[in-house]
């Protein structure tokens, strides 16, 4: 499990297509940032408050860099960060991790087989400052909402 003090893996994600390639630790760098781990793109809690509490606060411009990050392919993650923020206001950028690989190098990842039909991320948010983990927020049951939302996490 990822612990505060880690660094961000060096894993490479996509964002809006296969090729694009981006590298979360090279973009955070030794800066602050914020990573957020959802289980599923357009699921009702991702979609319906999880993400949009964030999108809404007015304490995600000092977060820093900030990231959403789902088992999911570049194009639904892409469709996904339009119908939450259609002109990208809130900075967000929208990720596909589509083989797991980043859920994984950071332990978060669970068997979901019965929901979605493969492992997923568990839901959770890591706080990132000087390059390195500040604080880890991840979901006893791995979907719940309530350590890693957008009003614990922002405080």
């Amino acid at each position: 499990m990822v612990n505060v003090g880690d660094s961000i893996p060096s894993v490479e994600v996509t964002e809006g297509a296969p090729d694009k390639k981006v590298n979360i630790a090279s973009e955070i760098g030794s800066g602050n940032g914020l990573i957020i781990g959802v289980p599923a793109a357009f699921s009702p809690t991702c979609s319906d408050s999880h993400i949009p509490d964030y999108i809404k606060s007015p304490k995600l411009k000092s977060a820093g860099k900030v990231f959403v990050v789902s088992v999911n392919d570049a194009f639904v993650m892409n469709a996904w960060g339009k119908a939450l923020d259609a002109d990208k206001s809130s900075g967000i950028r929208f990720l596909g991790d589509v083989k797991g690989e980043f859920t994984k190098a950071l332990h978060v990842d669970f068997d979901s087989t019965a929901i979605f039909g493969n492992r997923r991320s568990k839901r959770y948010a890591i706080v990132v400052e000087g390059g390195k983990v500040k604080s880890v927020n991840i979901e006893p049951d791995s979907v719940g909402l309530t350590i890693s939302a957008a009003e614990k996490v922002l405080a």
